[in-house]
């Protein structure tokens, strides 16, 4: 008797009963048989797939019940996964965008015309509570289901589910590589017709922990070249999804071992090898991989959902508790409090397409990216970096500019790589000379970074586990915690104390007082005024303005 449990998912041929050939499609299943059996004709039956179904795929059948449609592409993969997708991808013989406005009319959802030449549209179903399910709805790219299929990129992506007979159609085996966990490219030519799909093959295997297999890879590396020809704004969006998605930096390690960086993002390549002085182990490269891995590693530790919290200081010193290592246990116990906190930080977007978490990730892989061409030796033969944080910050704009970031991701991106730096300058003054940041400093730092503040507290933590690896003391640890602890702290227990004191006089106020005209001069008195107050020296209007009559005589020509 037949095991019809293994043909779960798949077509077969039957003979008096008997299955007499398989494959992914009826075709298959029928080809299979003849070779065999040429001289019987086989039933060709459909092997149910128990599969957890979205109610939006009923909907959307019964909305359109007479049109061949098929979902296809990442949303089946994910539906054999046994994962919730909210990117639906459909695909028709023609009509496209008519089926997509019959579908957006049904379901009372917005309905956008994507590329009216490639007769593809969009439908958007928006929730109460702002989740959002995106419908795509194509034509067919070549003569049939299969000819499209096949013009994808990779198979598992290329697994079709037919809604009006609720099947699995999979010519090209994508639920074995599935099963297999195996990346494979759709033909020869699937990479250099697109090769945007390098960096979503790397993106897609770190995420489901599958392996590209030997032939793709190649293919991968002889398609590299043509990556300066894709548009800004795709390898952008790419780039974008690999920083936000799990293992940045396994991906980014892949893309280097692929030869991607000489022709996207060319910065990245002269990093490897640059050798670097004591504290660091790795070279420069070796570094920033390091750094994204820790700042992964550090935000989910701090993310709401972690339960990393250590359920005693013993289970903590022994790294055996939910915490992991004593570092990440120090980490949670020092910053736990602020969860929420980070969680409201990283909700807010620069810009609606792209992540915050994932711009800090961009961030941290370009902070050190001018440390070669800074690379020089002191009178000891120690290797040093001069303004490699200001010479870096330049070299990332004019990345972000190129891949046509919005100017706020730009400025926040300026502000973090300019400033990376001054957390490790505050970690040293504790651990060697025992002394905290200063009101003043903390003013001072916040009124350079804003909001980047935060985000340079994480990567400063980042980079130190990066910098030091296994060599880490815990004291320099603990320091660098210190440091964190008391930039958060500020932020958001004490704003109006140390990051943005209320202002106890105006300009008009200080003009009228000491009879100033108007000019620059109005603007660097209010300023110190306000550092005073952040450094606890002002606290009324009266000792501001008395203040401010000191400043004069000092600083006025």
């Amino acid at each position: 008797m037949d095991d019809q449990d293994s043909y779960a998912g798949r077509w077969v041929a039957k003979v008096r009963g008997r299955i007499v050939g398989q494959g992914g499609t009826p075709e298959q299943a029928l080809h299979a048989a003849q070779m065999s059996r040429h001289k019987e004709k086989p039933e060709i039956i459909y092997m149910s797939l128990p599969l957890r179904f979205s109610p939006l795929l009923d909907s959307i059948r019964s909305a359109l019940p007479e049109v061949e449609l098929y979902l296809a592409g990442g949303a089946v993969r994910d539906l054999l996964l046994n994962r919730l997708s909210h990117d639906l991808d459909f695909s028709v013989p023609k009509d496209a965008i008519s089926i997509a406005r019959r579908a957006a009319n049904a379901l009372k959802a917005d309905f956008y015309v994507l590329d009216e030449a490639f007769d593809t549209a969009r439908v958007i179903l928006t929730a109460e509570d702002g989740k959002r399910d995106i419908l795509d709805f194509a034509s067919f790219r070549g003569a049939d289901l299969e000819a499209d299929l096949r013009g994808r990129d990779f198979t598992i992506n290329a697994i079709a589910f037919d809604l009006r007979s609720q099947s699995i159609l999979d010519p090209l085996g994508g639920g074995s590589d599935l099963r297999a966990k195996v990346m494979r490219a759709c033909s020869e030519t699937s990479l250099s017709d697109d090769p945007i799909r390098i960096l979503r093959g790397v993106r897609q295997a770190a995420a489901f922990d599958f392996k590209i297999e030997a032939g793709t890879r190649k293919a991968m590396k002889q398609a590299a070249h043509l990556l300066p020809n894709i548009s800004p704004e795709r390898q952008r969006d790419e780039l974008f999804k690999i920083l936000e998605g799990p293992h940045p930096d396994t991906c980014l390690r892949a893309l280097e071992m692929l030869g991607v960086f000489q022709y996207f993002l060319p910065e990245l390549a002269g990093m490897k090898g640059v050798e670097q002085s004591a504290p660091h182990v790795y070279d420069v490269w070796e570094h920033t991989l390091s750094v994204i891995g820790h700042l992964e590693g550090i935000l989910a530790a701090l993310a709401p959902t972690s339960v990393g919290l250590p359920s005693s200081l013993d289970e903590m010193e022994r790294g055996t508790g939910k915490g992991g290592d004593l570092l990440t246990g120090l980490l949670n116990l020092r910053l736990g409090r602020y969860r929420t906190q980070l969680a409201a930080h990283f909700a807010q977007a620069l810009n609606a397409d792209r992540s915050m978490r994932a711009l800090l990730f961009l961030a941290a892989l370009y902070h050190d990216v001018a440390k070669p061409a800074a690379k020089s030796l002191d009178e000891t033969g120690r290797i040093r970096f001069f303004e490699h944080d200001a010479s870096g910050a330049k070299a990332a704009v004019e990345r972000a500019q190129a891949l046509n970031l919005s100017n706020d991701e730009i400025a926040r991106l300026k502000i973090i790589i300019e400033n990376h730096m001054r957390f490790h300058y505050f970690t040293s003054r504790i651990e060697a000379e025992k002394k905290e940041p200063s009101r003043k400093a903390i003013y001072r730092f916040f009124r350079a970074a804003g909001e980047g503040g935060v985000d340079l507290a994480l990567l400063g933590l980042a980079d130190l586990r990066g910098t030091c690896g296994h060599t880490l003391m815990q004291e320099t640890w603990s320091a660098a915690l210190d440091v964190a602890r008391i930039l958060l702290e500020n932020y958001w227990e004490k704003p109006q104390e140390t990051v943005a004191p209320p202002r106890l006089v105006d300009g008009l106020d200080v003009m009228n007082e000491y009879q100033l005209a108007a000019g620059p001069l109005i603007g660097q008195l209010l300023e110190a005024i306000r550092e005073a107050q952040a450094s606890g020296k002002v606290s009324t209007r009266a000792e501001a303005l008395a203040f401010g009559q000191t400043w004069l005589k000092e600083n006025q020509k």
